[in-house]
């Protein structure tokens, strides 16, 4: 038997159920449907066929179209109206679902040869009135079943006819009633009452019977006797018994596999966008603090602070600059690539029409032309882009923060030129541990706020966690090389660990909060695409590594203590599902290795926003690209063999199966070179080669790394 996708199963409920119902299979007996949250939860019906599993959910599915958030009349056993109801949703669900009637055939067929329903050895005919119903309209197929012509027939046809719910409860009354007075006409028949002379008279009024039916009575036994007669006659059940319907709610419950651990469902928090960000604004005041430290100024008083801010910021300003000024090749090439292939969009997407004037240059033409009319060409508008950044401010990127910070640049520099709105965020564990307390004079511990109300089955987001909003295009191009300038100080410190200048604690280098930063994009796009009136963003990440899985809350509830809390566990492997309410997808964490969890996130957020491509670019020592590559490739195959190959010939590739839409990997080595082609005066032909080479090498990296960058955001 093929093991069951339990969510594709779920997909299949969605589907049947025509609307974005919740569906959860979790370790549990039956399957349940809550008609007011619209919450379907299916068991780990493991152990079941397909054909069974279809007939389960589609069972289910028809509870949740067709049965109303109305509670049934109490004189009426839940059981006998289950009974009734499940005869009207099985008929309302394959009525509209036609293809469904071959799986019920078969999955009750199953259900049937296995004796879920505890027929063996049984006289059906002996049955209640409910329990034949039961059995009648489920597995009626396939065993036989009789009913009275005068007296039973016509609640089995009412119940056959139910329509609405309103039916389903006058025939549920009737068949009670029906066999509640049937009881009670057997209860108040005579019976054998004690032992002695009445409990003989008893069994001898029925040996009649029992010889008539051809069973003998040897053991002269007279309380045995009367017991065996009323088993024979009765079947050993009442005429109010469901002994069918208990019969298979308990052997449904072997179909769970016992050993399997229950599922977990989360969802993504809504955190609060001004508790999350730090301002642009708020981060280079800091910034300024620390230059105005670093200086040694006080005021306007300091009559040398331009020697020793040459000093201290002198050789870091003139690296920028040239930085600057080496780019605008690469940057120019971005702008080139950006138009041509806009320009090529543009031609694709253009309508040429004819406007019904003679074009005079082609009268002369008449005899062998028939388009004589001036044509005009209308360009359809292109989307207007936007780009979002997320830096990965960690402490694992201080060797290579710079020459990230080098890319992001380029990017930087590419959209200002053509007019594309960006932000760049970086994310941190540090700014909001720690508050500066101008009275001490000194960081102090600071209060932290939640981002978040804390509920149980959302993802956990430490108040530890800050996106930096390091740059943005709101400002204006002076104010922007200040930001960049105070950006690239930092980046260089940790690169270089210079010590002629202090930065900002708040901003150190910290844990890798990634997948914290992939939660916060929910808000964080869509906010981005109002205030920019951007039709499709492109959001890239730029990182050097995965990040730990989060953590889940849970409700605690200890019988020992008064009140419950709100606590933290992990998230399990495996049996552990992200669930996204608003675009209606649940999608599985993987086995537990750190790259499936980001995957998983992103995949969500590609599914929310359709209209925004995520691109990863991976910074990678050399020696990690074969790890890195096995996380999506199986060692030795030909995808592997050929993108293995890309890395070893230009120490770059691009992956198409992670949750991104593109994920560059990039050796940090040949990010590190400088492409400029500088010798020194006396340099031999060796070292001019060499420096000739190494120059190519990065600029060739560069190229194709831009070009495919820029193919995905036109």
């Amino acid at each position: 038997m093929m093991p069951i996708s339990h969510e594709i199963k779920s997909q299949l409920a969605k589907l049947l159920a025509t609307e974005d119902i919740i569906v959860e299979n979790r370790n549990i007996d039956t399957a349940q449907f809550n008609v007011q949250s619209r919450v379907l939860t299916l068991p780990l019906w493991d152990r079941a066929s397909n054909s069974v599993y279809d007939l389960l959910v589609g069972h289910e599915v028809g509870h949740a179209l067709f049965t109303p958030n109305i509670d049934p009349p109490k004189d009426i056993p839940h059981s006998f109206f289950n009974v009734v109801e499940d005869v009207r949703i099985e008929k309302m669900i394959k009525r509209r679902y036609p293809g469904l009637s071959k799986s019920f055939f078969k999955g009750y067929k199953e259900l049937s040869d296995q004796d879920f329903f505890s027929l063996e050895g049984e006289d059906i005919s002996k049955m209640s009135l409910v329990d034949r119903v039961n059995i009648y309209f489920k597995i009626g197929n396939h065993v036989e079943v009789d009913f009275d012509d005068n007296l039973e027939i016509p609640i089995v046809r009412m119940i056959g006819e139910c329509e609405d719910f309103e039916d389903a409860i006058t025939a549920a009354r009737a068949l009670y009633n029906f066999c509640k007075k049937k009881e009670d006409e057997k209860s108040s028949a005579p019976t054998p009452q004690g032992q002695g002379e009445s409990s003989k008279h008893s069994v001898e009024d029925d040996s009649s019977d029992t010889e008539s039916n051809g069973i003998s009575n040897a053991d002269g036994n007279a309380e045995n006797e009367n017991s065996e007669d009323v088993s024979n006659n009765t079947g050993g059940f009442s005429e109010t018994s469901t002994h069918t319907v208990d019969s298979l709610e308990e052997r449904l419950k072997e179909l769970n596999g016992s050993s399997i651990s229950d599922n977990v469902y989360v969802e993504i928090p809504d955190l609060n966008l001004d508790s999350v960000i730090i301002s642009n604004s708020d981060i280079h005041k800091e910034c300024d603090r620390f230059k105005d430290l670093s200086t040694g100024r006080v005021g306007e008083y300091y009559t040398e602070y331009d020697k020793v801010y040459e000093y201290v910021y002198g050789d870091s300003d003139r690296e920028f600059l040239s930085f600057k000024k080496s780019s605008q090749k690469e940057v120019n090439y971005l702008v080139k690539e950006f138009e041509c292939k806009k320009a090529a969009d543009s031609y694709a997407r253009a309508n040429t029409s004819r406007t019904g004037v003679l074009d005079c240059s082609k009268l002369h033409t008449y005899k062998y032309n028939e388009d004589l009319f001036k044509k005009v060409t209308t360009l359809s508008d292109g989307k207007n882009h936007g780009l979002v950044f997320v830096l990965d401010w960690s402490g694992s990127m201080s060797s290579v923060l710079l020459d990230t910070i080098k890319q992001l640049y380029n990017l930087i520099w590419f959209c200002k030129k053509v007019s594309i709105p960006f932000e760049v965020y970086a994310f941190t564990n540090e700014w909001n541990k720690m508050v500066y307390c101008p009275d001490h004079g000194r960081y102090v511990a600071l209060d932290m706020t939640p981002h978040y109300e804390k509920a149980h089955g959302l993802v956990c987001v430490e108040s530890s966690f800050s996106m930096l909003n390091l740059l943005t295009s709101k400002v204006n191009g002076k104010e922007l090389q200040n930001q960049m300038n105070n950006i690239w100080r930092i980046a260089r410190y940790f690169s270089m660990r210079s010590a002629t200048y202090m930065i900002p604690e708040k901003l150190s280098l910290s844990g890798t909060p990634l997948n914290e930063a992939l939660v916060s994009l929910h808000g964080i796009l869509p906010k981005f695409s109002k205030e920019n009136g951007v039709q499709k963003t492109q959001c890239i990440i730029l990182t050097d590594g995965e990040a730990a899985p989060l953590n889940r809350h849970v409700l605690i509830d200890r019988p020992w203590e008064d009140n419950y809390y709100i606590g933290e566990r992990r998230i399990p492997n495996s049996r552990a599902y992200l669930r996204n309410r608003k675009t209606g997808t649940t999608l599985n964490f993987g086995e537990g290795y750190y790259h499936e969890f980001t995957d998983t996130l992103l995949r969500d957020l590609r599914t929310k926003f359709s209209d925004v491509n995520f691109i990863g670019i991976r910074v990678l020592i050399p020696r990690d690209a074969n790890g890195f590559l096995k996380q999506y490739y199986s060692y030795g195959s030909t995808a592997y063999d050929k993108i293995f190959s890309d890395w070893k010939k230009n120490k770059s590739f691009c992956i198409t199966r992670s949750g991104y839409h593109a994920y560059f990997g990039l050796s940090s080595s040949v990010m590190s070179q400088d492409s400029d082609f500088d010798i020194s005066d006396g340099a031999t032909k060796g070292q001019i080669k060499s420096a000739f080479i190494k120059s190519l090498k990065t600029k060739k990296l560069n190229k194709k790394v831009l070009g495919e960058f820029i193919s995905l955001v036109v």
